[in-house]
């Protein structure tokens, strides 16, 4: 049922050819002639709102996961996009359109419970900008495929070493000293692959002794400034075709949990933040990779 809603609200099903609505490209924003069902799109969106209920559960937990560990908002939200057929250039800026707004509310409230660090903050903020510029640009005129076999397979296994550390309570805390690669790359992967600023630099400075609890908010404040560039960036690059009314759900249910996180951040100890946090790296990088194998 929920790939029934997601299918009609991104334009990627088919009905009956004397129906037949937008096509998969059209609906997602490439230039072309209204049609009449085109027309009515909106009429009907806000004339049944609850047509986007699912989407708007997914931006809910998706976001609450994302404030409270500091990563897998885009991961999961481009991993639905794309599975339903989005392209993955238009699933990039759909994702990070919302982004611009759930990642504004979750730095507010992270600053407000003192979850960020401003030193690290500055360290990763600028790198991670200019990263993302250039990752926008990448999969905007390239297929960015090559590297996500390995990019995930990576991820995959930090997720595994920071679930054992943090089971085996084997955290020790001290500066981080390779911070601002982290956030090029880190921005980099997180335009280019629709998902991937959370964990390359949250999980990345975990490992490197950075307190769970700061790091989570620091990155999390960062990453606001770093998906308004790549945002700007998508809007030069591609104009207004990913900005479709299917994204105001997950719009709605981010910004709700947004302020959620940080709380659950704040509250929690170290050793079962880097738990949750690697078991989220794990799951979500293991089932990319799944997907690429099957």
């Amino acid at each position: 049922r929920l790939k029934a809603w997601a299918l009609r609200w991104f334009g990627c099903g088919s009905r009956q050819s004397a129906r037949r609505p937008l096509a998969a490209s059209s609906a997602l924003g490439q230039k072309h002639a209204p049609t009449r069902n085109e027309a009515s799109s909106i009429p009907e969106f806000l004339a049944d709102p609850a047509n986007l209920l699912p989407f708007i559960l997914i931006g809910f937990a998706a976001q609450i996961v994302d404030g409270a560990l500091g990563m897998a908002y885009g991961a999961i939200s481009s991993t639905l996009l794309i599975s339903l057929g989005v392209p993955p250039k238009v699933a990039s800026a759909g994702v990070h359109t919302v982004e611009t707004f759930t990642t504004g509310v979750s730095a507010i409230s992270h600053v407000a419970h003192r979850n960020v660090n401003w030193r690290l903050f500055f360290r990763i903020v600028i790198p991670g900008m200019v990263g993302g510029v250039l990752g926008a640009y990448v999969i905007s005129n390239i297929h960015a495929d090559v590297a996500r076999p390995v990019v995930l397979t990576y991820l995959m296994g930090i997720g595994l070493y920071l679930l054992y550390r943090g089971a085996m309570h084997r955290h020790t805390e001290r500066e981080p000293k390779i911070v601002e690669p982290l956030g090029l790359i880190g921005g980099f992967l997180d335009a280019a692959g629709g998902g991937g600023w959370g964990p390359i630099v949250t999980s990345n400075l975990m490992v490197q002794g950075a307190t769970p609890r700061t790091t989570i908010g620091t990155v999390n404040t960062a990453e606001f400034f770093l998906t308004l560039t790549i945002s700007a960036t998508f809007l030069v690059t591609l104009g207004f075709e990913a900005f479709t009314t299917a994204t105001i759900g997950l719009l709605i249910g981010g910004i709700v949990a947004a302020p959620l996180g940080a709380i659950i951040a704040k509250r929690v100890e170290a050793d079962k933040l880097l738990v949750m946090v690697g078991v989220v790296l794990t799951l979500t990088s293991g089932w990319g990779v799944w997907n690429l194998l099957t």
